[in-house]
């Protein structure tokens, strides 16, 4: 486990505590994207309740986390693009390169999500093949491409837009811990994966609760980097 990941790790630990949360949540919970971010969040936060209904469960995580890779991905290629260009700017290539760190601490976070959340879909049989691997595949590519031409054109977009996917992603989290706390508490989780990143839980709830510190803490960093770019142009 490297430093950044150590780092990640206790901080979402220390988010278990509710009041320690709330107090990391208040700064953004009032937060108000563009309309550009709106308009683009509100109808792929739409489309997937219509696909995978409003209430979460198994199967529509493991869509959620799938998708929620991919922005991370695209600003990572967005930012190699425009460091060809850019790169006699040092204020803005310190801070692509600042993006960039954040961005693929993100992937491997939200890449250890998806794997262990696709293991607990398998084993209880949630999940058909068109539904929830085809389309949010199919879905993910386009949220790529769609990402990727934001983040060259707008950068405050495309972090606000993740900031809306990732508070979506936190409130399902968030109604699953309080819907089925007491059957998740009685399932075990093994998983290679989860160890390889250098996670430790016993069971499900626990698994479940970090996963919704890790959306949090992705939604506050996604304005926190929109700031930092706004005092480094």
């Amino acid at each position: 486990m490297n430093d950044s990941v150590r780092e990640n790790e206790a901080l979402a630990r220390s988010l278990n505590d509710p009041a320690r949360r709330a107090e990391y949540a208040k700064p953004f919970d009032t937060y108000r994207p563009g309309l550009i971010a709106r308009f683009l969040g509100g109808m792929m936060i739409g489309v997937g309740n219509c696909i995978y209904g409003k209430e979460p469960s198994y199967a529509k995580c493991k869509a959620i986390e799938v998708m929620a890779r991919v922005p991370y991905q695209s600003w990572e290629m967005a930012v190699y693009t425009l460091l060809t260009v850019l790169y006699t700017n040092e204020h803005r290539a310190m801070q692509l390169a600042n993006t960039n760190a954040f961005s693929r601490l993100a992937q491997d976070n939200e890449t250890m999500h998806v794997v262990v959340i696709s293991q607990i879909v398998a084993r209880d049989k949630s999940g058909g093949f068109i539904r929830h691997t085809l389309l949010p595949f199919l879905i993910s590519f386009k949220y790529f491409v769609t990402v990727y031409i934001l983040y060259l054109l707008s950068p405050r977009a495309a972090l606000e837009l993740n900031y809306l996917f990732e508070s979506h992603a936190y409130a399902q989290y968030s109604t699953l811990l309080e819907q089925e706390g007491e059957k998740l508490r009685h399932r075990p989780v093994t998983s290679a994966y989860l160890k390889f990143y250098g996670r430790d839980v016993t069971n499900e709830y626990e698994l479940f609760e970090l996963i919704r510190n890790d959306e949090l803490i992705h939604r506050n960093r996604s304005i926190r980097e929109l700031r930092t770019y706004a005092t480094t142009r």
